[in-house]
């Protein structure tokens, strides 16, 4: 998945200022502008936008991490140089406090459904027999569960909108593809 979307949504979903992004996307040793937060978070389509570096998501999701759950003793953990799908997942998880039934519930909220089994093999080390790699797909349903969790009005407006569309190409459609009744006693 584009790490700037994932930016994006996490910015909509935990309604986050441009200052707790500036902090929460710098370390000790890299300061971020309001510009470049600016710049990471503008639209697919727009020429001036800048791809956010997989080494700049792992600081923000580790600070994310930080933010949410404390800081942890000991030494501080070295931001990854390369982000997958699986990692960005299992960084979420482990900042929002989440058991395996807290993400297939979140899933489900997005209308994706999945066994506990599959959820784990997400988690798993690469080189484990039952690792799975997990798709765009999954990433996308999670946040937009997240969504529905923790932005559900405006969720629902969404929700109701693309139903009410729904309900209009159905009734177009409807004529053509009616049952038509058949007669018992004939």
């Amino acid at each position: 998945m584009i790490n700037n979307d994932v930016l994006r949504r996490l910015r909509y979903i935990f309604k986050l200022s441009d200052s707790n992004m500036m902090r929460l996307a710098s370390s000790p040793e890299i300061k971020i502008t309001r510009a470049e937060i600016s710049d990471w978070l503008k639209k697919d389509d727009d020429p001036s936008q800048k791809k956010c570096k997989d080494a700049q998501l792992a600081i923000f999701l580790n600070n994310f991490i930080t933010d949410k759950r404390g800081k942890q003793e000991g030494p501080q953990r070295t931001s990854e140089k390369s982000l997958s799908n699986n990692l960005i997942f299992m960084k979420l998880k482990i900042a929002l406090n989440l058991r395996a039934e807290d993400v297939l519930e979140i899933l489900a909220l997005a209308n994706f459904k999945l066994s506990k089994h599959e959820l784990s093999a997400f988690f798993r080390k690469q080189g484990h027999k039952h690792y799975r790699e997990c798709k765009d797909q999954i990433l996308r349903n999670f946040l937009q569960g997240l969504q529905f969790k923790h932005r559900p009005v405006e969720s629902n407006q969404s929700k109701t909108k693309i139903n009410n569309k729904e309900e209009e190409i159905s009734k177009t459609l409807k004529p053509e593809y009616q049952w038509k009744k058949i007669n018992p006693s004939a």
